[in-house]
């Protein structure tokens, strides 16, 4: 049987990110996947050597928009770790509510988009009203609804009133109201399980020798969380790592869907046990020599940062690794025998972010 090769991306109708593969196809059915990796570059790294310690927060924040709370909670968590500074509980706790609302917006839009991808167009919508609501409480509360920049060494530079946490407490019962609405859609609706269900499985086995990440791994059966290392607030809140079995593209979906409802449960948790205190502490000096490694989990899984400071205001190192990178070589292992149309839904699935990839 004839073999035809097909590039798959970086431009392509269906796929908010610039994603490259080649595909190897023999009857509409793919056999095989090469990722081409680097259509994207900026050079976010090796900007340490010149942005000062307390500069590359910025920087940071902008290796993904989306989830860039996190990304600035990270690398300030390496730093205070590195410089042996001591965060207030009251910070800690206002970097877990403003990561959380982002996990929340992050999980929401990507659920449009995935409804999107199969042509359920009223879904994607509603998704995506119920989002706005979060980034209403971002604007509100830190004057960004995207890059909040709330982090800076030593805390956050901005705090929560009382009838602003009120406000936050009233909308964030909205959201669950309309998740919780449409929640049997997601789960039951025939268009949305004719393509999911049984589409690009990945086994616990798989899952876990390939180095999937995030809710591609917990899709797959495996209840590994990095907030259960409990970085920053995370040791104050109780919860378990969401965890889907069948490991298809469904079980990925509905990890996230129940995710959205984790994150306002742990907003809710962190806003009860937010405690009087600074906002930040003072810094002195500058980072000194020694080296930090530090995992947070962001939406899409497990990112890992490291740096190396030599005594001055800039790093000698800065190296980031984001959970797209560790789920490409699980989506490579999904592709293989699906049907050319599902290649959309299967890349989807892991939540690709191909500018964090590739900074």
């Amino acid at each position: 049987m004839a073999t035809t090769v097909i590039p798959f991306g970086p431009q392509h109708p269906v796929l908010p990110e610039p994603v490259h593969l080649t595909l190897k196809v023999e009857d509409e059915i793919v056999k095989e996947a090469i990722p081409a990796l680097g259509y994207v570059h900026r050079g976010l790294e090796k900007l340490c050597e010149i942005r000062d310690f307390n500069q590359m927060i910025n920087v940071c924040e902008r290796v993904c928009g989306i989830c860039s709370m996190i990304h600035g909670t990270c690398y300030s968590e390496c730093i205070e770790e590195l410089m042996g500074i001591e965060v207030t509980d009251r910070a800690k706790l206002l970097r877990v509510i403003w990561s959380e609302l982002h996990r929340a917006h992050s999980h929401l839009l990507w659920l449009g988009l995935f409804a999107d991808a199969f042509g359920f167009e009223a879904l994607f919508m509603q998704f995506w009203k119920i989002r706005e609501r979060i980034m209403d409480i971002n604007e509100a509360t830190t004057g960004s609804r995207v890059i909040v920049s709330v982090n800076v060494i030593g805390g956050v530079r901005t705090d929560l009133s009382p009838e602003q946490i009120r406000w936050i407490l009233s909308e964030i019962d909205i959201v669950e109201k309309e998740v919780k609405a449409i929640q049997d859609t997601l789960m039951n609706e025939y268009t949305v399980r004719a393509r999911t269900v049984g589409i690009g499985v990945m086994t616990k086995e798989q899952a876990w020798e390939l180095g999937a990440a995030g809710p591609t791994l917990r899709g797959s059966g495996v209840a590994q969380d990095m907030r259960m290392l409990g970085y920053g607030g995370y040791s104050f809140l109780d919860f378990e790592p969401v965890v889907e079995t069948s490991g298809d593209s469904w079980a990925r979906g509905m990890v996230r869907f129940r995710e959205v409802l984790q994150s306002i449960d742990l907003v809710r948790q962190a806003i009860a046990k937010l405690p009087e205190g600074e906002l930040a502490v003072k810094v002195k000096g500058n980072p000194p020599e020694g080296e930090v490694y530090h995992r947070v989990e962001q939406p899409r899984g497990e990112c890992v940062y490291y740096i190396r400071g030599n005594g001055t205001k800039n790093l000698d190192r800065l190296r980031i690794r984001t959970p797209t990178f560790a789920n490409i070589p699980p989506l490579l292992a999904m592709l293989p025998e699906c049907e050319l149309a599902d290649v959309p839904v299967i890349v989807l699935s892991i939540d690709p972010c191909i500018s964090c990839t590739e900074r």
